[in-house]
């Protein structure tokens, strides 16, 4: 085998849920094979670098081609992930209450929560 389907070897090497959602994905221009805009039918080979576009950026490179969904394990065998590490996300306060009963707040009280919440 030299060749397989793009939309089916991201499914088979879990990157997607299902192959129908891989399909879609490459009909949105999702998907990037070597740099080029993929069709579902378009052939990867090995050593081809695949960019997946859902939810965030995937890069991968292909190791081994699969035609059939396999274990996670011998999944993960199969691509080298190139996908750099997301930033740290900023501190920022999870929950700024005022005290109950303590009234309207002032506009300079409004202004320090506005600047607490990061607006």
């Amino acid at each position: 085998m030299v060749t397989v389907r793009v939309d089916s070897w991201i499914w088979a090497v879990r990157l997607t849920k299902t192959r129908s959602a891989a399909t879609a994905a490459c009909k949105a221009g999702h998907v990037r094979v070597n740099g080029e805009r993929a069709k579902p039918a378009q052939p990867v080979s090995v050593g081809d670098e695949v960019r997946v576009r859902i939810g965030d950026e995937r890069i991968v490179v292909a190791r081994a081609l699969l035609v059939k969904r396999v274990s996670a394990v011998v999944a993960a065998e199969s691509y080298s992930d190139l996908t750099p590490p997301r930033p740290p996300r900023a501190e920022t306060p999870t929950d700024v209450t005022r005290d109950r009963g303590s009234g309207r707040p002032t506009k300079r009280d409004r202004r320090d929560l506005e600047r607490l919440r990061g607006r």
